[in-house]
């Protein structure tokens, strides 16, 4: 090696590190406020003098490198100030959305399009104002979200002097200056950096007097340390451990010093500590020269500064799957998808309506275990089960929560054997298991089982209160009843499913008769029911109708007396994931509407209104047949006669509470009674039909039609 090349000023590569916070946040950040949006972030990375003889400082990304993820603030992130161990940097994040486009960039030009920020902060005075621009870097990424894997690749932009920078000599500072010299250096410097206002002030400028006394003073002070009995040395937080090169950082400082100043002659101070103190044993200090051409300072120089990865010119890649908590991975996982839809699909879409809606599902088995899975899907993680039956062998097959291991021993509980499953599939569901029997009318109860029946009927209500959606997915139309009655008068977002062999109902209950429309509230779809204003609405409509508004009989006893066929729901397999996931679809879209419950029924291909919302229409009834493979939207009012919804029967339920409930149980007649069915089929009965014989029945025109 000539000698020459022995003299060359060489520099320690400036190192990266990356906490995991920083890919968490950004990974957040991604998914909830930039989207697709690749433009430039402005981020910031933190470093600090070396404070190990054998181990070099890195410059540094935290979480808080990034802006905040709040709506209201600006993408750019608050640098801190008067630490003394972050010295804050100003650095440009490019993140492209598919790994090819992170291969594909031009690091050239984004390198010099980096250096050349520098080197106009030099030319303009901003960096003597703010010597942090000195350190400005780059750093390009693909983040990968599914796999949590992030490709990246940083660049610590420094402006080449041409010819390089020559090196008289480079000595710990001890062996530099005298013992009076340094320990006057050392007072400085503690002092310098035990001050907020500029403890995290990277370079300085430090001058020594003739009685060896040395002061610390900011780059902007350069006309004020003019003296000849002066010593000047140009002092820089070095991040490197090494006894024989200065640190990265210097690189600029000197262009900005031959630029700016115009020296020929440099001395300058590595400053490094030990233990939080200055330690001129660990600092160095060295002459370097100068000799760049007169026309050098006018264009703007070459630049190199990307960053090796084990000695070679490639990214590096990170992974922190295996090292997330799996309940953590899940939950990211689990909200990707959602959050990915609003990115373009559905920028609209409200997760926290979603993950704070309180289900209840009343009925653990072929719908209510597809339901419970698709609202998991949905974001939603508030989920309680009741139900009283236990999982017989016929029941996995076609009850996705349950497997072979549930049905032994006589068969575990299907309210709590579910949740066990939710829990197994997504360990931050929020479920619970209820096992309890819905009371039910045209079952009678004798006076010994009487208290335990009203026992569940409170027990119920009380369910009913605590959530703010319930699903009616039991097998008899009879055990829809009470909580159909409960949701009413309490206005709860109500949905039924029901099937039959190869048909199936799913159905929205309206707003029950005592409650009116102002002010809904999708985060937690809970609307006020102390108001008792029978509602209508703007065109004078009837509210919409529940699961038992088209009947004229009241529920009864439908299992007793029955074959097995009869006893069993049979239906074709693939009816009950049809009807579940247009049930959760339901409540989904209920959640979005602005008027919630109380939104009108729409129609396919007839939307009611002036716009579409963005998840579509609301219908009010879906009937499908797998026969037909068909599916009709449908909207039915409440009937002033319904056994369930009325205000004849709510108000009797509010007057007598429990004692109305056992009336309903015990006595079959006693809802067609009270609401007038009964003289309402007494009529029909009696009403006979008086056909125009002289009519030729050839078909008339629009007097011949009734709407029902």
């Amino acid at each position: 090696m000539s000698k020459k090349e022995e003299a060359l000023l060489q520099f320690a590569p400036m190192q990266s590190s990356v906490d995991e916070g920083f890919w968490h946040r950004f990974s957040s950040l991604k998914l909830n406020k930039l989207g697709i949006d690749d433009s430039p972030l402005p981020i910031i990375g933190f470093y600090a003098p070396c404070s190990h003889s054998q181990v070099s400082n890195h410059l540094t990304l935290l979480a808080e490198s990034l802006p905040s993820e709040s709506s209201d603030s600006s993408l750019v992130p608050e640098p801190s100030s008067g630490n003394r161990n972050k010295c804050s940097v100003p650095g440009i994040l490019y993140n492209t959305n598919t790994v090819e486009g992170f291969h594909a960039l031009d690091k050239m030009k984004l390198l010099k399009e980096e250096a050349a920020k520098i080197w106009n902060d030099i030319v303009t005075g901003k960096a003597v104002e703010d010597c942090s621009m000195l350190s400005r870097f780059l750093l390009i990424s693909f983040a990968d979200l599914k796999k949590w894997s992030f490709h990246y690749w940083f660049a610590f932009p420094a402006l080449m002097l041409d010819p390089p920078a020559a090196l008289v000599n480079l000595r710990p500072a001890s062996q530099w200056l005298s013992a009076a010299e340094a320990e006057s250096l050392s007072t400085a410097c503690n002092e310098w950096r035990n001050s907020k206002s500029t403890a995290d002030v990277p370079f300085f400028l430090v001058t020594i007097d003739p009685q060896s006394r040395a002061t610390v003073r900011l780059l902007k002070d350069w006309d004020a340390c003019q003296s000849d009995a002066h010593k000047i040395l140009f002092g820089f937080y070095d991040p490197c451990h090494l006894p024989n090169n200065p640190g990265w950082p210097l690189r600029n400082f000197l262009a900005l010093i031959s630029a700016k100043w115009n020296l020929k002659s440099v001395q300058f101070l590595c400053y490094r500590e030990n233990r939080g103190f200055a330690d001129m044993g660990l600092s160095l200090v060295g002459e370097a020269l100068i000799t760049v051409s007169e026309g050098w300072k006018n264009t703007m120089p070459n630049a190199v500064g990307w960053e090796l990865n084990k000695g070679r010119k490639v990214p590096r890649c990170i992974s922190l799957a295996q090292s997330m908590d799996p309940t953590r991975l899940a939950v990211s996982a689990a909200d990707l998808n959602l959050k990915l839809m609003r990115w373009r699909a559905l920028p609209s879409l409200n997760l926290s309506a979603l993950s704070s809606v309180k289900c209840l599902l009343l009925g653990a088995g072929t719908l209510g275990c597809q339901v419970a899975r698709m609202l998991m899907a949905w974001g939603v993680r508030k989920i309680t089960l009741v139900d009283n039956g236990k999982v017989a062998m016929s029941n996995p097959l076609r009850q996705s929560l349950y497997t072979l291991d549930d049905c032994l021993n006589g068969g575990s509980f299907k309210a709590t054997a579910a949740v066990e499953s939710l829990k197994r599939i997504f360990p931050a569901v929020e479920a619970e298991g209820v096992v309890m029997a819905i009371p039910m009318p045209g079952h009678p109860v004798n006076s010994q089982e009487q208290e335990s029946v009203l026992d569940d009927c409170r027990r119920l209500s009380d369910l009913i209160d605590a959530h703010d959606s319930v699903f009616l997915l039991t097998d008899t139309r009879e055990s829809r009843w009470l909580p159909t009655l409960l949701c009413a008068n309490t206005n709860k977002i109500t949905i039924t499913a029901a099937l039959g062999f190869d048909s199936f109902l799913v159905m929205r209950h309206g707003a029950g008769p005592f409650s009116h429309a102002h002010g809904f509230n999708a985060e937690t779809a809970i609307s006020s029911s102390a108001d008792v204003h029978k509602i209508k609405d703007a065109k004078g409509k009837h509210r919409l109708g529940c699961y038992f508004c088209n009947d004229v009989v009241a529920p009864t006893d439908s299992t007793s007396n029955r074959t097995l066929d009869q006893q069993c729901t049979v239906t074709r397999p693939g009816l009950a994931p049809i009807a579940s996931a247009l049930a959760v679809e339901l409540l989904v879209s209920i959640l979005h509407h602005p008027e919630g419950i109380f939104a009108e029924g729409d129609i396919s291909n007839n939307v009611i209104g002036t716009s579409e919302q963005p998840l579509g229409i609301l219908p009010h009834q879906i009937r499908g047949s797998l026969a037909q493979f068909s599916q009709m939207t449908l909207v039915g009012y409440s009937s002033p006669s319904c056994t369930a919804c009325c205000d004849t029967v709510l108000s009797e339920y509010r007057n007598k509470g429990m004692e109305f409930i056992l009336q309903a149980i015990n006595h079959p007649t006693y809802l067609e009674d009270l609401t007038g069915l009964t003289e309402l089929m007494k009529s029909a009965s009696a009403f006979s039909l008086d056909w125009d014989k002289d009519d030729d029945g050839g078909g008339g025109g629009d007097e011949d039609c009734v709407e029902i």
